[in-house]
């Protein structure tokens, strides 16, 4: 009897109407960069936030994903697109308060204002964090694993153009001296942009959600979970990593306004490299993740994340002077490297959490992610605050607050690429092969595109 083979080697499709994904994407970025990010990172300075209140900003969003454990046992109830629907809906309602902050200065004074923005993340990120349980086991259900790593790279790529939109906008509403009308304009803009997200997030595909091991929060066993060797090992690396991204979220922004001294809209327009550098990730590793695995990413964006912040150590300390093309070779390079990173972890995780319990792995793998991360940037910030202005010169360095920021963050990503080698990942290749194909087969490819052909 004839056997076909085209379907063993027709590659895994997209379930119809799954582009929907990549529009809620890329309309989210618009959105929730504003919020989440250095413009209000840089609105939150002007009220006069300190280092350790500008880590509470940073981390609020992170830390709130804690709801997602007593959230995740509530999904099969909405299911997947009407849980995540609801808590994105209510989000956006609360940028539009926060776009009315700033106009609120000609009878609240700074230190109100600064009490009431805060009261409208917690807000924004409660409901982001409870409803967010749901996107992963979604995405997880709806993408075949054999294209997943070529799903996150995309998304990422997505991710990041909208982010560079985000920034030049952002750059030319703030300026160099931005009024408090302006940032209201831009709160404006990400609300309108997160409500646009919905309508494309409403068309997504659903698939109901799998049954469940236990039916209560109770009866969860979460230390079975966190003792399934593959899923701990890879928490490890998750927090080591948070350490180091949640506190490079905040304190370059915070570094150039104070310490270099430069301009809000200027600080911005060299943000977006970050983003220029995230969408070289599609480039970089989207079909790679796929075929070479996830643990040679993590190992070589950890390696190359160490030579960053040694760059910005140089600067911190005076060894260099700050440039724009350093500037902007140094935040394209994170951005690229820390999304590439992310993607990885985030394939790893999809690879490693079975079928059954999976709303609960999710669970405690997002929160031990976020919730690191958010912590993090307060330690991080109290940190600063308590160096202060504390000064010491030696042999041609000086070790200041940022300085030490930037050497201490160094040594944790040394850290996190030590312990990448006990993750298990049994389809990875090695670390050499990664390089190997990066250095000599890559560019051969490209100069075989370019060669004549006659």
């Amino acid at each position: 009897m004839p056997v076909s083979t085209s379907t063993t080697t027709e590659t895994p499709r997209l379930p119809p109407g799954f582009r929907n994904a990549y529009w809620f994407a890329l309309f989210n970025a618009l959105s929730f960069q504003i919020v989440l990010s250095s413009p209000m990172v840089l609105y939150a300075r002007s009220l006069g936030a300190s280092a350790t209140v500008l880590g509470v900003v940073v981390s609020m969003m992170p830390l709130l994903v804690i709801f997602q454990i007593p959230a995740a046992q509530y999904i099969p109830r909405l299911g997947f697109r009407r849980f995540v629907y609801a808590g994105w809906g209510i989000r956006v309602a609360f940028i539009f308060g926060m776009a009315a902050v700033p106009l609120l200065g000609a009878f609240l004074d700074k230190g109100t204002q600064l009490a009431l923005l805060l009261f409208l993340l917690f807000g924004f990120n409660l409901s982001r964090g409870i409803s967010s349980c749901a996107w992963l086991p979604w995405i997880t259900s709806l993408v075949p694993e054999e294209i997943r790593g070529r799903y996150l790279a995309r998304d990422a790529a997505v991710v990041n153009l909208g982010s560079i939109v985000v920034f030049l906008v952002a750059a030319l509403f703030l300026g160099s001296n931005p009024q408090p009308v302006h940032f209201s304009l831009l709160f404006v803009f990400s609300a309108v942009a997160g409500a646009a997200s919905l309508t494309f997030l409403k068309r997504m595909p659903d698939v109901p959600v799998p049954q469940e091991p236990a039916g209560g929060t109770g009866e969860v066993p979460w230390g079975a979970i966190l003792g399934h060797p593959p899923f701990q090992r890879l928490l490890v690396t998750v927090m080591l990593w948070a350490v180091v991204y949640g506190g490079m979220q905040a304190f370059p922004v915070a570094y150039l306004k104070t310490e270099a001294a430069l301009t809000e809209g200027r600080i911005l327009l060299l943000s977006s490299a970050l983003y220029l550098g995230g969408m070289g990730s599609l480039w970089l590793f989207g079909s790679r993740l796929d075929a070479l695995g996830s643990r040679p990413v993590m190992a070589l964006a950890f390696g190359v994340f160490v030579l960053i912040l040694g760059g910005w150590w140089l600067m911190a300390a005076n060894v260099v002077a700050v440039s724009p093309v350093l500037l902007m070779g140094l935040l394209g390079a994170m951005g690229l490297f820390a999304a590439s990173a992310n993607m990885a972890f985030t394939r790893l995780a999809m690879a490693s959490v079975p079928v059954m319990g999976r709303n609960h792995f999710f669970a405690i793998f997002s929160v031990a992610w976020n919730v690191t991360q958010g912590v993090a940037p307060i330690l991080w910030g109290m940190m600063i605050d308590a160096i202060g202005d504390f000064r010491h010169q030696t042999t041609g360095v000086e070790w200041n607050r940022y300085s030490i920021f930037f050497a201490a963050a160094a040594l944790v990503t040394l850290a996190a690429l030590l312990s990448t080698r006990r993750l298990v990942e049994p389809k990875a290749a090695g670390f050499e092969d990664l390089l190997r194909d990066l250095l000599l087969r890559a560019p051969m490819k490209f100069w075989f595109r370019l060669w004549p052909r006659g």
